[in-house]
């Protein structure tokens, strides 16, 4: 068995939906966004203040040392599939599941304003779908939508989840 690893757009329900696929498929859950601050001892919000590369390398550190670790439910920070170094490493260590949400979908029941890249400016959300689309989509093993209801969200991504591990 390996890694469940979640990736998409900040407030795409990343997190949400990832802590209940670890609890029904009884896996551990990794938020990496918190492993980061955890590991480097300092917020994401303050990481990204030495730079986004500064960040990113931090983001990459954390995602190697997780990829070793026992078989997990891991939630990604927005941005992971930037670096081309990180999708190889998610592949190698497990299955990738893109969760697509619409940007306006995103803006509609997100709050936005901790989010480095998009902080006041929920506009920024549409940019930034553009430009990782198709990085969010090259990657991906299988592509859950979440666009309505949460709990069909889930039931999908529960059904894509157990098609990659392979699982009844």
């Amino acid at each position: 068995m390996s890694h469940l690893y979640l990736i998409g757009m900040p407030g795409c329900g990343k997190t949400t939906l990832g802590k209940r696929l670890s609890s029904t498929l009884n896996l551990p859950f990794c938020d990496l966004d918190v492993r980061v601050e955890q590991r480097e001892g300092a917020t994401i919000p303050s990481l990204f203040q030495h730079g986004e590369s500064y960040f990113r390398d931090a983001e990459t550190r954390t995602l190697k040392e997780t990829a070793t670790l026992s078989p997990a439910v891991v939630s990604t920070g927005g941005g992971i599939i930037i670096r081309e170094e990180n999708a190889h490493i998610m592949k190698e260590s497990g299955k990738i599941i893109f969760i697509d949400s619409a940007p306006e979908q995103i803006i509609a029941r997100s709050d936005l304003s901790n989010r480095p890249l998009i902080g006041a400016d929920a506009q920024r959300i549409y940019s930034l779908y553009e430009a990782r689309i198709s990085l969010y989509r090259g990657c991906a093993d299988v592509t859950v939508e979440n666009n309505g209801r949460a709990d069909d969200a889930f039931a999908c991504l529960l059904a894509a989840a157990k098609r990659l591990m392979d699982i009844e």
